[in-house]
């Protein structure tokens, strides 16, 4: 059984064209660089960063940003350049699979379905629960959870995904126009909070800047799956803040830059790709950088308005509640709607990530066939409804904290292994045209690799024990369908070894 056999850059190349299987090409660069502006903006400064700094690092969550945009930023470059070599739909999964082999890819792209569908569930969720904060601060008597037997139900992400599944199906170019319009409104809240919050920053909050390391207010078996993997296996005391909290809330806020991974699966959808795909991710990963200076302000305003003790006593802290608890009700309408808005558009790109991994896993036979066919938009309809029922069902009736580090650690698990992935490239197929390369080839690669597997340890031992669940469910359904049906082995020419 040959699990590490590989697809050649040309034969996956080819396979774009293939009648009743292509997407259709009508993205421009710079679509690309608001999607992954999109994410960002959305995910890590409306619903992640106060959460950071109240259970993990508190006012040093600025520190634990520029190490996750660091990290992020260098994963982004070995991105670019298998981009430029093979822009076709399927980000890691596609590239893993013409280098180190199609059981490597398998666990890869089972690894982004993970990724990509709880994403969109716990975006989609938090979308509901701003929305409910909104409507509350404007004294509107509406709540989107109701009874359904004994599950509560919030309809309010089911209607958000349905309504971006339904921009999708007709069209990617319709919803990045969408995107980009909504990106624009959300970008000037950003400067609205720094605006104002400054107006109500005490210095004395930033003191501690890094807060010394306590023991986790958790007990028992709760204490022990909450940690950080690292603390179990070295027998530390659970704690949080201190140097810890700051690498655990580096692990958390990874999830604002998902966002360069969703680029990457639509690279088939990009005109004249070889040029555009990579100056779309390396143009969103320099506003990327410019927008996170600004959340580097955001978190030191955040952090002096309300004490980072006082933000851990909300549920789901938000930048609205720090203008809430300073009594400015007026500036956390505006804020909340502005996350309303921030959020709903992170829940588009999200979809269609997770339809263009499924369809390129489906496309190569690993899932059924059925699944890669798309229709007179282009797009894969059929599919693209079934992964908006998916997400919409899982957000609708699990709760966030449940959801939330599965991303992460899919994200971070894909990142090693493209980085891993760049000098096995560069040896295999030196002569391949790349019109970006990551420089210090191979060192470079491997620090990269080493530096996401170090935030994987820093999630919780409950995180790793559910993703080592769902892993063990992929390798079930590969070893029973996908290998026995992939296209790969099929194909009468040669399989190329592995070492060659």
């Amino acid at each position: 059984m040959n699990v590490l056999r590989t697809k050649s850059v040309e034969q996956t190349l080819a396979e774009t064209g293939e009648e009743g299987r292509s997407l259709k090409r009508n993205l421009k660069w710079w679509d690309l660089a608001v999607m992954g502006v999109a994410v960002a903006v959305g995910a890590g400064i409306f619903s992640v960063g106060a959460q950071a700094a109240a259970f993990h690092a508190g006012p040093a969550v600025i520190i634990s940003f520029l190490i996750a945009g660091l990290v992020c930023g260098a994963a982004v470059m070995c991105y670019a350049e298998f981009a430029s070599m093979m822009p076709v739909a399927g980000s890691a999964y596609t590239f893993t699979y013409t280098t180190v082999g199609e059981i490597v890819a398998w666990i890869i792209g089972w690894d982004l379905i993970l990724e990509m569908m709880m994403a969109g569930s716990v975006i989609s969720k938090y979308w509901g629960v701003y929305l409910n904060d909104f409507m509350h601060l404007m004294g509107w008597d509406i709540d989107t959870t109701v009874a359904v037997g004994p599950l509560d139900v919030d309809v309010a992400p089911i209607l958000i995904v349905a309504f971006f599944t339904t921009l999708l199906v007709f069209g990617t170019k319709i919803g990045a126009r969408v995107d980009g319009a909504m990106t624009v409104l959300k970008i000037a809240i950003v400067f609205f909070v720094i605006i104002v919050g400054f107006f109500y920053v005490k210095a004395s909050n930033f003191t501690p800047f890094i807060p010394p390391s306590e023991p986790s207010a958790a007990t028992g078996g709760e204490a022990l799956t909450t940690q950080p993997l690292w603390q179990w296996a070295t027998g530390m005391t659970p704690s949080i803040y201190g140097i810890p909290g700051i690498l655990s809330g580096a692990a958390l806020v990874f999830f604002a830059f998902l966002g360069f991974d969703v680029v990457a699966t639509t690279s088939e959808e990009v005109e004249n790709p070889k040029r555009n795909v990579p100056l779309g991710i390396c143009s969103g990963l320099a506003l990327i950088i410019v927008m996170y200076i600004l959340v580097a302000i955001v978190a030191i305003v955040t952090t002096g308005m309300v004490s980072y003790k006082e933000l851990a006593q909300v549920d789901s802290p938000s930048l609205a509640t720090a203008f809430e608890a300073v009594g400015a009700t007026w500036a956390a309408k505006i804020i909340s709607f502005g996350i309303v808005l921030g959020l709903a558009t992170v829940v588009m790109v999200l979809l269609l990530g997770l339809t263009r991994v499924v369809f390129a896993m489906s496309r190569d036979g690993l899932l059924p066939r059925g699944l890669s066919s798309t229709g007179r938009h282009g797009t894969p309809a059929k599919l693209q409804i079934a992964a908006g029922v998916a997400v919409a069902v899982v957000a609708a009736c699990f709760p966030i904290d449940v959801l939330g580090d599965m991303v992460n650690i899919g994200t971070l698990s894909a990142f090693t292994l493209v980085a891993i992935s760049v000098p096995i490239m560069r040896r295999k197929r030196p002569e391949l045209p790349r019109t970006f390369t990551v420089p210090g080839n191979p060192w470079l690669p491997i620090l990269i690799a080493v530096a996401n597997l170090w935030l994987m340890l820093n999630l919780s031992v409950l995180t790793w024990i559910r993703f080592v669940v769902w892993l063990a469910i992929g390798f079930a359904i590969y070893f029973a369908y996908g290998y026995r049906h992939a296209l790969l082995g099929k194909k009468t020419e040669p399989v190329v070894p592995l070492e060659q």
